[in-house]
């Protein structure tokens, strides 16, 4: 598919600065990225340069999972470090406590200007009658500029609301357009004399609905797509009930695939825009003391397993894309990370990006800073692997509807346990072989010679749960 070529270019080794240089730190957060759908992650259909570009001059770890995959307990477990468990946190329609201690109060905390852009979900979910409602200010995270929303899911009719004004700002055109527009505006703002800063760009894309400008959308719609194995083929474990918890039916196949190809448009769309954003950073001499870091609060099924969206603990769903960039931070360059990594690790990283204390791996902060594998890709942390969780879901037509699981992701293997309907207790429920089986087609939770990797990955399951205060082990 044709596309701008990035243009931004790498600073030269020698221009490294330390840690201690307080760098500026840029979040580019999307909603709904699984992260085989890139082409750094081998996606023979993604056309994704400039995020490509961004993983081949930073470090890109290639087995990042969304610990409980749906908007809300992701962004809650990305602002203040914890498992969404610790606070009982549903699917959605949740507000976050203005106790909570966020990454802004961190970051203010230590004299940086912190800037909140776009989508936030944390206050509630207003539905689609309230998102022209401001987002007050106890509820909005401690940001000291805040460009944000709660959410839209509308790509062509969304308003951001400016710091305390009540008032709605349209964006014209297309929202991921937009947001990257008041993002670069920020940046434009800002004089060599400022200090530094530390932003969160949270787009929508490619979050349903499916819509695109129509220029990509037309170009996608007539692609042919390479399709996985698992395409539309269903799952035989899947004990879920629910609307949103059946798979297609064959005849729903065109389907499917038509918003697989708008997912693809929409993509495209935001990789461009990723493009911009590392010009104006190139242009505005930011390169040398500003480290970028991409991500996704979740994955999406799309037509995998004959599913779509997310909620589920297959690859597709709860795998995202974690690429931090930073040539002129001490960030390693082309180095791709097989350590298993969570939703949890990424408040204390940010964190350690800035020289600031984390309580790495504690009660108080139970993710792991990864800055030391960002500098060096093959320093090793002490952990067998990391705990994947959905906690409930109070919507009667989604999946795991007032039920969930647990799971343990290791780098080779994930098991997960669902939540019995009869007794509220853990049952196994899938073991994949991920280096054999990628697309996990094959479930080897009753396989004899699986057993006792079986009971490694439950052990290990339990004593994350035991450790992070889990109830749901005294059921």
């Amino acid at each position: 598919m044709p596309s701008r070529h990035p243009t931004w270019r790498c600073l030269p080794n020698d221009t490294k600065l330390i840690m201690s240089s307080r760098p500026n730190i840029i979040v580019v957060l999307c909603d709904q990225l699984r992260r085989s759908a890139l082409g750094c992650y081998g996606d023979p259909d993604a056309h994704t340069p400039n995020i490509d570009k961004l993983a081949a001059q930073g470090v890109t770890f290639n087995n990042a999972s969304s610990t409980c995959p749906v908007c809300v307990p992701f962004r809650f477990s990305m602002m203040t470090g914890q498992y969404a468990h610790s606070r009982a946190v549903p699917s959605i329609h949740w507000r976050m406590s203005p106790a909570e201690h966020t990454l802004a109060d961190a970051f203010n905390q230590a004299q940086y200007d912190t800037m909140y852009v776009g989508k936030w979900h944390l206050a509630g979910g207003t539905g689609p009658f309230g998102f022209k409602q401001p987002v007050a200010r106890p509820y909005r995270g401690a940001w000291k500029t805040w460009r944000g929303f709660e959410l839209r899911n509308n790509y062509f009719d969304t308003v951001y609301f400016e710091d305390d004004s009540p008032a709605p700002i349209p964006i014209k055109g297309y929202q991921t357009d937009g947001l990257f527009n008041v993002a670069t505006d920020l940046l434009d703002q800002r004089s060599p004399q400022s200090d530094p800063f530390f932003m969160v760009l949270s787009v929508e894309a490619p979050h349903p609905p499916y819509e695109a400008p129509e220029p990509l959308l037309n170009q996608w719609l007539e692609h042919d797509l390479t399709l996985p194995p698992n395409f539309m083929r269903p799952d035989v474990h899947d004990p879920l009930a629910g609307p949103r918890g059946q798979p297609f039916a064959a005849d729903k196949r065109e389907h499917v695939l038509r918003r697989r190809k708008i997912y693809y448009a929409m993509l495209q769309n935001l990789d461009e825009n990723v493009g911009r954003l590392m010009d104006k950073i190139q242009e505005s001499q930011l390169s040398k003391n500003t480290i970028v870091v991409f991500l996704s609060d979740h994955g999406e099924l799309g037509g995998a397993h004959a599913l779509e969206e997310k909620q589920y603990p297959f690859e597709e769903s709860n795998g995202i894309p974690l690429i931090a960039w930073g040539p002129g931070c001490e960030i390693a360059q082309g180095a791709r990370i097989p350590i298993p990594t969570c939703t949890e690790d990424i408040y204390p990283t940010l964190l350690g990006l800035a020289g600031l204390n984390t309580k790495s791996n504690s009660p108080e902060t139970p993710g792991y800073n990864l800055v030391s594998l960002l500098q060096n890709p093959t320093h090793k942390i002490n952990r067998p692997g990391v705990m994947l969780e959905f906690i409930h879901e109070h919507r009667e037509i989604f999946p795991f509807y007032k039920r969930g699981y647990r799971g343990f992701r290791s780098e080779r293997y994930k098991y997960t346990s669902l939540i019995s309907a009869e007794n509220g207790k853990l049952v196994p429920w899938q073991f994949y072989d991920l280096q054999n089986d990628p697309y996990e087609m094959h479930n080897l939770i009753d396989d004899d010679a699986s057993s006792a990797m079986i009971a490694q990955h439950q052990t290990w399951l339990t004593q994350r749960m035991v450790a992070t205060h889990d109830d749901l082990r005294l059921l």
